[in-house]
């Protein structure tokens, strides 16, 4: 004999069950919204879990697109995906929608910048950290402290990981942790070191632990301390971290990176052999795009979707963005990039 379906409000059931939630808590999540930052391999599985909590609103904000190399450790993405090179937060979203059609989810292929970080953020009540560099952590934290917004940080890289919820005027923040941008030569990536799907899983269940802890109302289960994890050898401990006392972002109220001060043109993208610039070669326009692809034709091989152009040849590939954003594939010097789109595309 087939089985009834349940009723809609029966989705949840093992969730209000468990009593730090109940009915009520539920009730708080299915109102909340939710940014998340990046959906690779963190934020894939923090945006697939948040779904199936039932949050009200997500927004997916992520600048990169799937490739077959992410299938390793980004769950929410399938083959087909990366065959048609769909941008992370267009295919998350579509695969979400099919989790949960009662949660709002909106995808937007951009890059987090103090340009838009204030509109991608305005009246979300949590952002949670799925990026891969410090310089966009340290500009949560500075939006964070300055519109008393919580997010939860969670970094991971071989088959360890960390993870810390930030709560303004209540926990330490971000630059308590990490006070100054660590030199870029001075990181390991995953390029250099690897890193493990089921630590990425560990790392982004624990942060949306967190923020379900936030968003239910139950901040005092928050941890108030940084989490790290080691899956290889199987240890966990929490860093005590209380608000230090010389702390430029919570203490001083410095805010450089949401200004503007602090931050760079170009960027190395972690796990690509990739560089990311902002340049001028495309405009705003609705059609800049179609008419930058038709241009390049006669240079290259020409991908072209909505989001997109990608010109591909024989040691570089190059895509291009609408407003600009432009990556290089097949190099991480700033300046051979920089003189590649001058001589490609004129700029």
């Amino acid at each position: 004999m087939p089985t009834k379906p349940r009723p809609a409000d029966d989705r949840y059931s093992r969730q209000t069950r468990f009593g730090p939630i109940g009915e009520t808590g539920q009730a708080l999540i299915g109102k909340a919204s939710v940014l998340v930052c990046g959906c690779g391999a963190l934020g894939s599985v923090i945006a697939e879990r948040l779904v199936r909590a039932g949050v009200g609103t997500l927004r997916i904000v992520d600048r990169d697109w799937v490739e077959l190399s992410n299938l390793q450790r980004q769950s929410l993405f399938n083959e087909k995906d990366a065959a048609e090179c769909r941008p992370k937060a267009v295919a998350a979203a579509r695969h979400l929608g099919e989790i949960n059609s009662n949660c709002h989810i909106e995808a937007l292929v951009e890059d987090v910048t103090c340009d838009n970080l204030e509109s991608l953020a305005a009246n979300y009540d949590l952002i949670v950290d799925g990026t891969d560099n410090f310089e966009t952590r340290f500009l949560l934290n500075d939006y964070s402290l300055s519109h008393s917004i919580p997010w939860v940080h969670g970094g991971c890289l071989g088959a360890s990981g960390q993870v810390m919820s930030f709560i303004p005027g209540q926990t330490a923040c971000f630059r308590c942790l990490l006070p100054d941008l660590p030199p870029s030569d001075t990181l390991e990536t995953c390029d250099s070191a690897g890193v493990l799907g089921s630590a990425i899983g560990i790392v982004a269940s624990w942060q949306v632990a967190e923020a379900l802890k936030i968003l239910s109302g139950n901040l005092n289960a928050i941890c108030p301390g940084l989490i790290v994890i080691d899956s290889w050898n199987t240890e966990c401990r929490i860093i005590a971290l209380p608000p230090q006392t010389d702390c430029p972002a919570c203490q001083r109220r410095e805010f450089p990176f949401l200004s503007g001060q602090q931050r760079t043109s170009a960027t190395v993208l972690c796990g690509k052999n990739a560089v990311q610039i902002q340049s001028a070669v495309v405009s705003d326009a609705p059609d800049a795009l179609q008419r930058l692809a038709k241009k390049l034709e006669s240079i290259g091989e020409v991908l072209a979707n909505p989001y997109f152009i990608r010109l591909n040849s024989d040691k570089y590939q190059i895509t291009i963005f609408r407003g600009g954003r432009t990556v290089v594939v097949g190099t991480t010097d700033l300046a051979e990039a920089k003189s590649l789109i001058a001589r490609t595309l004129g700029s």
